[in-house]
């Protein structure tokens, strides 16, 4: 069997409520070869002795204040060794004790592995898939109508990556993608839910700043004009989305 080094990494800062969650669905897969790592920013609310219960189970530790999400990830990254990485940051989760191990019996030594996402709330209540459902088939061009692939949903052979850009404050995961999908020879649709995500993070709750990064992510691979036009394209499959969606409610 194709048993592959997985290098999970988790970025968390005072999420006490959670984080226990996601460490158990990593800590608990089937699949054995997974190397986890976990970059704390210097936690006060209890996240810290949490992660310390578990700490006999986890590859690496990193517990000290950074400079935002992209540069946690980042340190992440460098202290990996895996031959892919996966980001699952806290409040999210790996969907199934068995998803790693289902991915890689999948197809063996695809530079990219993704699959489809289940959204949940605040909660824990499961709101269903994503609206950007994960395409049939997927390439470093398949962002230009809206994220379709998120990265906790996405395993890459680490050879590929790039360190993420901090310019990029709330959608650096965006451009690490399709950095990371420009050089992809081989990319697999895994076909089934591999992540579960909790909605309400940091660039839902800055919205507009988001958008405005996307928008410049999209200008520097896909030039401004296609992205203009690709803009027009989205926001009117987004008005058809919230109308069909208006009438199924009434």
């Amino acid at each position: 069997m194709y048993q592959p080094k997985l290098s999970v990494i988790t970025v968390v800062y005072n999420n006490v409520r959670d984080i226990k969650r996601t460490m158990l669905s990593v800590l608990s897969q089937t699949y054995l070869n997974i190397e986890y790592i976990i970059i704390d920013g210097g936690s006060t609310d209890g996240t810290l002795q949490i992660i310390e219960n578990y700490k006999q189970q986890l590859s690496h530790l990193v517990t000290e204040k950074d400079k935002g999400i992209y540069f946690a990830m980042n340190r992440g990254l460098a202290i990996a060794s895996g031959d892919y990485v996966l980001f699952m940051n806290s409040g999210d989760e790996i969907h199934s004790l068995d998803t790693v191990e289902k991915i890689f019996s999948n197809k063996a030594e695809a530079d990219i592995y993704y699959g489809e996402t289940e959204m949940f709330d605040q909660q824990w209540k499961s709101l269903g898939k994503r609206r950007h459902s994960a395409p049939q088939r997927f390439n470093w061009r398949s962002f230009q109508y809206g994220m379709n692939v998120s990265h906790q949903s996405i395993y890459i052979r680490r050879s590929i990556t790039v360190p993420f850009d901090t310019g990029f404050r709330l959608s650096a995961d965006i451009d690490w993608i399709i950095e990371a999908a420009r050089k992809a020879r081989r990319i697999v649709n895994t076909k089934m839910y591999v992540a579960k995500y909790m909605v309400g993070g940091i660039s839902k709750a800055k919205h507009r700043q988001s958008l405005i990064e996307r928008f410049r992510i999209f200008n520097k691979h896909y030039g401004l004009i296609p992205n203009l036009i690709n803009h027009v394209v989205i926001a009117l499959k987004l008005g058809i989305y919230y109308i069909r969606h208006r009438r199924t409610n009434d």
